[in-house]
């Protein structure tokens, strides 16, 4: 008997719609107005290549959102892949930093907005799909 999969398709679009405007808007920013970028967000200078490898990330993560919208448990790795990285950025890089108190004050902003995408994504993925076995056609 197959168990029956539960996807809450509202949350799953809104969150692809939320990654085309913030992840691809957030890219957008950063590859074509970076200054203006560093000065909301208070960023220190960056190294130019590292800084567009960032924005050019987003704007992928913001393209294949659009794809979401079309076929939404086909592109759940993308909210996988997002919260993945989320959460390991908060255990490795935010978590030492607030805890030796060298957190800096400009990541605020981001933390903040990193953790609507992190709460989002637990809600929208439907993990029972994403951990069931899926049969071979």
């Amino acid at each position: 008997m197959e168990k029956e999969i539960s996807v809450r398709w509202g949350w799953l679009k809104f969150m692809y719609i939320y990654t085309i405007v913030g992840a691809g808007g957030f890219g957008l920013g950063i590859i074509f107005i970076p200054q203006v970028i560093r000065s909301v967000f208070r960023f220190p200078d960056q190294d130019p290549i590292v800084f567009g490898i960032f924005g050019s990330t987003y704007i992928a993560f913001g393209l294949i959102s659009i794809l979401g919208l079309r076929s939404p448990l086909m592109f759940v790795p993308v909210l996988l892949s997002q919260l993945g990285y989320k959460v390991i950025w908060f255990a490795a890089v935010v978590a030492p930093l607030f805890f030796s108190g060298g957190l800096p004050v400009h990541s605020v902003l981001l933390l903040f907005i990193f953790t609507t995408y992190v709460v989002g994504d637990l809600i929208a993925i439907p993990f029972s799909y994403v951990f069931s076995k899926q049969s071979e056609s």
